[in-house]
């Protein structure tokens, strides 16, 4: 595996002192509007499974996005641009199949015309928002294209809650995909009405193109519709939340081959529309006991509809829980552990498609190294974080990932990202379930407000899937450093 280098971006050159006096300044300003951005830029290192050849590679990419806001009293209005830049992607990660794209690297170069270099300009924000509405308070509407995760309806005023919820719900099946490079939003309207205890959020609209094609102008030929109601819980002994959604998905773009463990014939004719619904919902807990807070998060949801000639019905669930015990005060650890699961198809040959189908989500939140996801998947885990200061924090997991069921596909990707392309790929089990042990470790560290810096280094051990594609025990790594600086 290569050595990680920070981006050339890093300015390494800069005086901490300095900088935070920056930080210090007052916004940018244009009248009463108020201009800011950030700029990420990361270097990443790949080591596809078995050292298969091409899959050993390294690039830079980074994301400059900036935006002009104003906020008054009946409503607020957002424009933003993004400028995607890759450089040096590689031309020879993407194998006949079944091994396919080795990693994203191979993704990016093939979604930007097998283009080593890409970059581009477009619109990724452009929404008002009126505030207000029939002179409710807490009633909303914001219309134009905008970001959106399912599950952060509401942010809780407990910060661990907080953060179990991005960390732990968020994005699921409706993401911005914010991992990668260009990201991904949505073309439409939302509605929100906020009261003490309640939140009610509806949206519909289209997401646009991008995630790893550059160019994020389009939009797709995808319709999308989203409820929630949203409940938080107070009490004694701790706080909670509670959501129910529904999510209907309606693919109709022309002649994309769908990604499922039918037989190539069937699957290259069926060209009807991917029309499923989605139920669910979450809940979190946090209770304090003399030992520390202890949580306890489930999700759920269930499918039907139809993948194209086939009839859908599938299904998936989360179970977590952790705990801060108060005793290492210095370190602040928080332990976690949990399971996931989402089911896969049983029989190819059948009538029925029962794959978990994720949607839009971001994968990445859920699986670090992303050459997984929920879908066909079972992941047993443990998570560790210590933040020793406010500055730094350290995280450490390790998942026991293999596949719902051996008649299907390992697959993986975050859904539709271009006219032509379905989204997901999947690679054969060959009759296994095994997948990967996978051990990784992260660290952020917040410089100032404005300047962060981050490391992540994950392996993935090889098993009886990888093996009988890879030709080998030999697993797979990814690093990569980063730095984000805001403005």
């Amino acid at each position: 595996m290569r050595l990680l280098a920070l981006p050339v971006l890093v300015l390494v050159s800069l005086e901490p002192q300095a900088y935070a006096q920056n930080a210090a300044s007052q916004p940018i300003t244009v009248g009463s509007a108020v201009v800011s951005g950030s700029l990420r830029s990361r270097t990443y290192a790949w080591n596809w499974f078995g050292d298969t050849a091409g899959g050993d590679y390294a690039y830079p990419g980074s994301l400059l996005r900036v935006s002009v806001a104003q906020s008054k009293t009946a409503l607020d209005w957002l424009l933003e641009a993004a400028v995607p830049v890759l450089v040096s992607l590689p031309q020879t990660a993407t194998a006949p199949a079944p091994r396919g794209q080795l990693g994203l690297g191979a993704s990016y170069f093939a979604a930007n015309a097998n283009s080593r270099n890409a970059a581009a300009f477009f619109i990724k924000q452009g929404a008002v928002r009126f505030k207000g509405l029939a002179g409710i308070e807490g009633q909303s509407l914001k219309l134009g294209r905008m970001e959106f995760n399912d599950g952060t309806e509401v942010t809780p005023k407990d910060a661990s809650l907080a953060d179990l919820k991005r960390d732990r719900v968020s994005q699921r099946l409706l993401g911005t995909f914010g991992f990668s490079d260009v990201g991904r939003s949505l073309d439409g309207a939302l509605y929100s009405l906020s009261r003490k205890t309640l939140n009610v959020t509806v949206l519909g609209g289209r997401p646009t193109q991008g995630v790893f094609q550059v160019d994020g102008w389009g939009e797709l030929k995808v319709n999308l519709a989203y409820a929630a109601l949203t409940g938080q819980i107070g009490g004694q002994t701790g706080t909670g939340e509670w959501r129910v959604f529904a999510l209907a998905y309606d693919d109709a773009r022309d002649r994309v081959v769908k990604t499922d463990n039918r037989q190539a014939s069937a699957r290259n004719v069926d060209f009807e529309s991917t029309a499923i619904a989605t139920y669910g919902g979450h809940y979190v807990r946090e209770v304090a006991t003399p030992a520390g807070p202890v949580d306890l998060l489930v999700w759920g949801a269930v499918q039907n509809g139809s993948w194209g000639a086939l009839a859908h019905r599938a299904g998936a669930f989360s179970i977590e829980a952790g705990w801060q015990p108060t005793r290492f005060d210095r370190l602040r650890p928080w332990f976690r552990g949990g399971y996931d699961y989402a089911s896969g198809d049983h029989d190819p040959t059948d009538q029925r498609h029962g794959t978990f189908f994720q949607v839009l989500p971001t994968p990445r939140v859920y699986a670090r190294f992303p050459f997984y996801n929920m879908m066909n998947s079972a992941d047993a885990f443990g998570e560790l974080t210590v933040r020793p200061s406010d500055k730094l924090s350290v995280r450490t997991d390790v998942h026991a990932v293999r596949l719902a069921d051996r008649n299907d596909f390992w697959y993986s990707g975050g859904g539709a990202f271009q006219p032509s392309t379905f989204g997901y790929t999947g690679r054969p089990s060959n009759g296994e379930t095994g997948l990967s042990t996978l051990s990784d470790v992260s660290g952020d560290y917040r410089v100032n407000a404005r300047l962060s810096l981050g490391l992540y280094y994950g392996y993935a051990s090889g098993r009886a899937v990888t093996q009988a594609i890879y030709s080998s025990s030999d697993g797979a790594h990814l690093g990569y450093a980063e730095l984000l600086l805001r403005f």
